[in-house]
């Protein structure tokens, strides 16, 4: 071979070699990246080039997989009641991404998981046809249908958690959407999308876990439960020594109950939660002082900005440099603490479960039917409160349900604890009040449940409003759905 040809040849060896190189880069190295870049039209018409897992409620499926047979896409997703269910399974489109659990669970779904490998090439081998993963929720459907049903028309959510494990039972928000309307790539997906982003009621905002509200006397709770594990109070039965007129420290500014009338001065801890007296808990609040109260709420999971269902929660807010006059209203649920319905919900539960707070959770279980590639494993997110302080807790809550502000939440036959709040917001105070009721239920078999429920009603008579006469029907309704009674 002559020297020319010789050079030539060896030039030639070396751009294989570097394009064989290049080729292992991309598909070894740099694959994930470019699967995943925003850009990469393929990742989403292979999304639906087959039948995508199904999101399983009660043992049923609330997904479809329609075959449309596109130029670029051959199925569509739809959803099964799909306004009752969208704030747990979000959305899923061709054109507008996805969200939620369509979206943190989409490689699952799409059956690109790497767990899925085994099944896929047994699928391939067997000439059966692709199809996506399903994901198992914990969502109880009549709990679920319970919470939607109630809050009807009127803005607002729902969350029902099992104390004993943390499973969400039902996640509920209103007004809501179907996703359904815009899962296409038509004129008319776009014009239901750009309705729905315009819409001023948000009816795509997840008001259960991404809405904070100002908690109002459902934050009592938290502020006993300081008193009690600061050892400031030992009994429920023990009184508070509050004057008839409470003043907020450092301003002229009277503290005042929402009714004039109700005995509040020198109450007991169980008869001031009972009638939900501001006086008894903002003094209590003030003398404990921010940072205990702080303290108190963060093992209850507030200023908690990593609390992933998967879907992540808004952080709870409990705020920190308070003037006195705003750690007294802070303790009644005021001023500047906001929670999620998510958050009271795990309050109530926290309470009903001695104390051990459990971390909640939506997915119990990924995979394809019969090969289960996660199970959901149950563990404590804290230990809230002694189960002693629990147990005067529920005392006190019990006394609410049976004596006081929560009797229209009373399941004969089953214990129910509760705490009503009707939560004061904008500016001055001028907006309508938001109506709370946290609860928690449990029967003789030992089955339990923790509800908390938020009603933002806009048509009612500010006077009308109240978390014992909107919310805790609402309450009680999905607490006999998850008891079956």
């Amino acid at each position: 071979m002559n020297k020319p040809i010789r050079r030539v040849s060896i030039f030639c060896l070396v751009l294989i070699l570097a394009l064989m190189v290049r080729v292992n880069w991309v598909q070894g190295v740099q694959a994930s990246a470019w699967a995943s870049n925003p850009h990469n039209e393929r990742t989403k018409y292979d999304r639906y080039a087959y039948p995508r897992g199904n999101i399983i409620v009660g043992g049923q499926p609330v997904t479809k997989s329609d075959f449309v047979n596109g130029l670029r896409y051959k199925y569509k997703r739809s959803w099964v009641d799909g306004p009752m269910y969208a704030p747990v399974t979000g959305y899923s489109s061709q054109v507008f991404d996805a969200s939620q659990l369509e979206k943190l669970e989409d490689d699952v779904l799409s059956g690109t998981d790497s767990r899925l490998f085994f099944r896929n090439t047994l699928d391939m081998l067997t000439g059966k046809t692709r199809q996506g993963g399903d994901v198992v929720t914990t969502i109880d459907p009549k709990v679920q249908k319970a919470g939607f049903e109630g809050l009807g028309n009127r803005k607002g959510a729902a969350v029902a958690i099992d104390p004993r494990t943390g499973a969400i039972l039902a996640l509920v928000s209103t007004p809501s959407y179907d996703p359904g309307t815009f899962a296409g790539g038509s004129d008319a997906d776009s014009a239901a999308w750009t309705a729905l982003k315009s819409d001023p009621n948000q009816p795509m905002l997840n008001r259960a876990l991404r809405q904070t509200y100002p908690p109002g006397s459902t934050f009592k709770l938290v502020t006993a439960a300081t008193a009690f594990e600061t050892g400031k109070f030992k009994d429920p039965n023990d009184e508070t020594q509050t004057p008839e007129t409470y003043i907020l420290p450092g301003t002229s500014t009277p503290l005042v109950n929402d009714s004039p009338d109700e005995p509040c001065t020198d109450a007991t801890l169980a008869a001031a939660m009972a009638l939900s007296c501001n006086t008894v808990f903002g003094k209590i609040g003030a003398e404990l002082g921010g940072d205990a109260v702080r303290a108190q709420a963060e093992k209850f999971g507030f200023n908690n900005d990593k609390v992933d269902v998967p879907i992540r929660a808004a952080a709870s807010y409990y705020p920190s440099g308070s003037s006195p006059d705003g750690t007294a209203m802070d303790a009644i649920g005021q001023h500047d603490t906001r929670a999620t319905p998510l958050e009271m919900a795990m309050v109530a539960a926290a309470i009903a479960n001695n104390g051990s707070l459990m971390q909640p959770y939506l997915v119990a279980q990924e995979g394809a039917p019969g090969h289960a590639i996660s199970t959901h494993s149950e563990h404590q997110m804290s230990q809230a409160v002694s189960p002693a302080t629990a147990q005067k807790l529920q005392q006190l809550m019990e006394g609410v349900v049976k004596n006081g502000t929560g009797q229209r939440a009373n399941i004969p036959g089953v214990t129910v604890g509760g705490k009503t709040g009707t939560a004061q917001h904008g500016q001055d105070n001028a907006g309508k009040p938001f109506a709370w009721f946290v609860s928690y239920a449990k029967d003789s078999s030992g089955k339990q449940v923790a509800v908390a429920v938020v009603v933002e009603d806009g048509a009612a008579q500010s006077s009308e409003i109240s978390g014992g006469s909107l919310a805790a029907p609402i309450a009680k309704s999905m607490m006999q759905a998850a008891l079956g009674k």
